[in-house]
């Protein structure tokens, strides 16, 4: 799926930054084709992008609308569908990451028609994937698990990716999501695959590869999660991992939105993601622990990483602030 041109990013009329995951993703790893941000009056949150009309958009090189936001279940709400229907008729092409297809939306598909844009479901497998087959696959990987939804996978596993490169090292950042696949250019869809064949896509997506190349995999969901379980496991056993990498959102105490449900501690979530991987890859191990320590003071931070790296005796970053220097020295010289 290749998707033309810059974006204008679609934020809706949602109030919680935790909503348009698609939309920070695009501005802090693709900043340069985003050139603007469209908002319903109503909308709580800011990417610090121009706001644009669709006009403005259109003459400032954008021709793609990016639905940048992902509410729970991944329905495209009743009052966004005027404005996406008015973009289409600007000339924009419509991307989204929903489960919802575009063009099941009359209203949406008639506009494509009639104006002849095009509408990219990014979450659309578009394709078949056999069942897993547990085979041992040759190359390293390296897969991002998680205490919950939203704390740092998908950052944690492209700066990881990128930094691995920079030092030399063979690696691939593999999408497992909707904004991962727009950033990337390429992906599975992992949670809109059929759950019987989810560790059959994972492999597909980590195939055999040089022994020293690294695939990087963006984890989705948590084990611990009550809604998001089952896409986590399929995503363990399909991508046999060598490495896992822990990924906690600092001062959160329970599954966002799920507030009966408090989070796992860190030495529980690690034994657990440990547990289910052994069953594909007895060598898996912990490498690292990744904590976005967003809701820190700044002052707090380092502190707070370097206590939980003399806890665990493994390297402990933050994906934005700190960066996974640590954990690429410490991968270099446990990983022959």
């Amino acid at each position: 799926m290749i998707i033309p041109g810059k974006y204008l990013l679609f934020l809706g009329d949602v109030a919680d930054r935790l909503d348009a995951k698609t939309a920070c993703g695009l501005v802090d790893w693709s900043r340069e084709r985003c050139v603007g941000q469209w908002r319903l009056p109503s909308c709580g949150i800011d990417m610090g992008l121009e706001d644009m009309d669709f006009a403005q958009a259109r003459a400032a090189g954008a021709e793609t609308l990016v639905i940048g936001v992902t509410p729970f279940g991944g329905a495209i709400a009743p009052q966004w569908i005027a404005p996406i229907v008015a973009a289409l008729g600007a000339g924009l092409n419509i991307a989204s990451g929903m489960h919802v297809r575009l063009g099941s939306i009359p209203e949406i598909a008639a506009a494509a028609r009639a104006s002849g844009a095009s509408l990219f479901d990014v979450r659309d497998p578009g394709r078949s994937f056999p069942v897993g087959s547990g085979r041992k696959r040759s190359g390293r990987r390296m897969l991002m698990v998680g205490t919950d939804c939203a704390v740092g996978k998908k950052y944690s596993a492209l700066a990881i990716a990128r930094d691995m490169k920079a030092h030399g090292m063979k690696a691939t950042f593999r999408a497992t999501g909707q904004t991962g696949i727009l950033i990337a250019g390429e992906g599975v869809p992992i949670d809109a695959v059929v759950s019987d064949f989810v560790s059959g896509a994972a492999e597909t997506l980590s195939p055999d590869n040089d022994r020293g190349h690294w695939d990087v995999i963006e984890g989705q969901g948590s084990l611990f999660h009550p809604a998001y379980a089952a896409v986590a496991l399929g995503l363990l056993h399909g991508s046999q991992p060598d490495a896992i990498i822990l990924c906690h959102a600092e001062g959160r105490t329970h599954v966002d939105g799920y507030p009966d449900f408090p989070l796992p501690g860190l030495a529980e979530c690690i034994e657990a993601n440990l547990g289910m991987a052994r069953r594909i890859n007895p060598a898996v191990r912990c490498a690292g622990i990744s904590i976005n320590c967003s809701a820190l003071p700044a002052e707090a931070r380092a502190g707070h990483l370097a206590a939980i790296a003399d806890r665990f005796g493994l390297p402990c970053f933050d994906p934005v602030a700190t960066g996974p220097a640590a954990l690429i020295a410490h991968i270099s010289a446990t990983f022959d």
